[in-house]
C-alpha cells in the first residue's frame, strides 16, 4: 500500500502524536481488508535459522506442549506435517507501515461512496438475519455489516495464508512467540473440534481468519454455532460469523440503544487538553462547556457520558464518542478504525 506523507506536518498531525494524546496503545492499524488485499503467499523460508536444527526442536517441543493441552496426535499430524515457517510472514511483520495518513485520508480510504452503497444492499439482503441476532444480541445490524465491510470487504479478502503456517512462523520467531504460541494452541483446538481443517483454515499472515476475521483466541472465546449444524462455520456461513461478530461485540460490554458516537462543534476558547479518551464527562457537562452538535443544535439531554476526540488535532473535526465506541476500540484498538466503522455504520442506515 502506498504511504501517503503530509506535505505540511506542521498542522497534519500523525498518528504517533494522536497516540500521545490519547494514551499508550491506541496507535492506528491498516483495515484487515486493506492488508490483505496487498498479500502474496511467500513460500516456505529455506535460510537454516527456520529449517534447521533449531526449528525441528523448537517443533518438537510445541507438539509436546499440544498433547499436553489435549491435542491429538492425529489433529498435529496433520496440521504440522511437514510445516515450515514462512518467510513471506516474516517480511510482513517485519515490515508493518508506520502509517502517517491523516484521519481524512484514513477515513476516505475506506467509508467510499461504494461501500456505502454495497453495505445498504447487503445489509437488505441478509435484513432477516440480522434482526434476529441483533434481537438475541443487541448489536444493531448496520454495525455488523460495517464490521465486514471494513475487515474483509463484504467477505472478498479474507487471507490468502495457511494459518497454522503463519502462526507457527510467528510463534517460533522471537519478537511476539508467546502471543502467537497461544494463538496457535487455540488454532490446533479449533481444528480438533472439528469446526474447519488445517487445510481450508486460510487467513491473514497475522493468523486472523473468516469473515470477520477473528483470532483463533477470539474464536474459542465468542465463536457461535447460529445455524445448529455442530460447527462454528465463521468462514462459510454468515449466519454463524454474524452472530460471533455480534456476540463477541455483546461480551464486551456493547450498550444497546445507545450510538457510538456523533461530531460536535468546539467553542473557540475549548481547552484542548479536554480532547482525550482519558476525559469523561456527562452530556450535560460538556454542554456547559459550549459544545454542540455538527450542526449548532444542543447535544440530547440522554444520561450518557463521553470523551471527545480530535484525531487530526486542532485542524479536523471534533467527536464525542460514547461506551460503544469503546467496545469497537477492543475489537481494534485504533481511534481511526474505530470511527471509521461507526461513520460507515451511520452512512448504511
Amino acid at each position: 500500500m502506498t504511504i501517503v506523507r503530509p506535505k505540511k506536518p506542521a498542522w497534519k498531525i500523525c498518528i504517533f502524536a494522536l497516540a500521545a494524546l490519547l494514551g499508550p496503545g491506541l496507535l492506528f492499524s491498516t483495515s484487515r481488508a486493506e492488508t490483505q488485499s496487498r498479500e502474496k503467499s511467500g513460500a516456505p523460508a529455506a535460510n537454516e535459522a527456520f529449517s534447521g536444527p533449531q526449528f525441528r526442536a523448537w517443533m518438537a517441543e510445541f507438539r509436546a506442549e499440544a498433547r499436553r493441552e489435549g491435542i491429538s496426535g492425529k489433529t498435529l499430524d496433520a496440521a504440522l506435517r511437514d510445516i515450515m515457517p514462512v518467510k513471506r510472514v516474516i517480511e510482513l511483520d517485519r515490515s508493518q507501515p508506520e502509517f502517517t495518513q491523516t484521519f481524512r485520508e484514513y477515513l476516505g480510504r475506506r467509508v467510499t461512496e461504494g461501500r456505502v452503497k454495497r453495505g445498504r444492499a447487503l445489509l437488505e439482503k441478509h435484513r432477516v438475519l440480522l434482526q434476529g441476532i441483533y434481537e438475541e444480541y443487541g448489536v444493531p445490524t448496520r454495525y455488523l455489516i460495517a464490521f465486514w465491510g471494513l475487515e474483509t470487504n463484504f467477505g472478498d479478502y479474507r487471507g490468502s495464508f495457511r494459518v497454522i503456517d503463519a502462526l507457527v512462523t510467528l510463534a517460533h520467531d522471537q519478537r511476539r512467540a508467546e502471543f502467537f504460541r497461544k494463538q496457535l494452541l487455540h488454532a490446533l483446538r479449533i481444528i480438533e473440534q472439528g469446526h474447519i481443517t488445517a487445510e481450508k483454515m486460510m487467513g491473514s499472515w497475522a493468523g486472523a481468519t473468516g469473515h470477520m476475521q477473528f483470532l483463533p483466541s477470539t474464536f474459542t472465546g465468542h465463536a457461535v454455532d447460529y445455524t445448529g449444524d455442530g460447527r462454528k462455520d465463521i468462514w462459510g456461513s454468515l449466519p454463524d460469523a454474524f452472530a460471533s461478530a455480534a456476540n463477541f461485540l455483546s461480551s464486551m460490554g456493547w450498550q444497546t440503544g445507545e450510538t457510538w458516537g456523533r461530531r460536535v462543534r468546539l467553542p473557540e476558547d475549548f481547552d484542548r487538553n479536554l480532547a482525550t479518551l482519558n476525559q469523561k464527562k456527562t452530556l450535560r457537562q460538556w454542554s456547559r462547556l459550549g459544545i454542540r452538535q455538527a450542526d449548532g443544535t444542543s447535544l440530547p439531554q440522554a444520561d450518557m457520558e463521553g470523551s471527545v476526540i480530535m484525531p487530526q488535532g486542532s485542524e479536523g473535526p471534533a467527536f464525542l464518542v460514547y461506551d460503544n465506541f469503546r467496545v469497537i476500540m477492543r475489537w481494534n484498538r485504533s481511534v481511526n478504525y474505530a470511527i471509521s466503522v461507526g461513520h460507515l455504520a451511520d452512512r448504511i442506515r
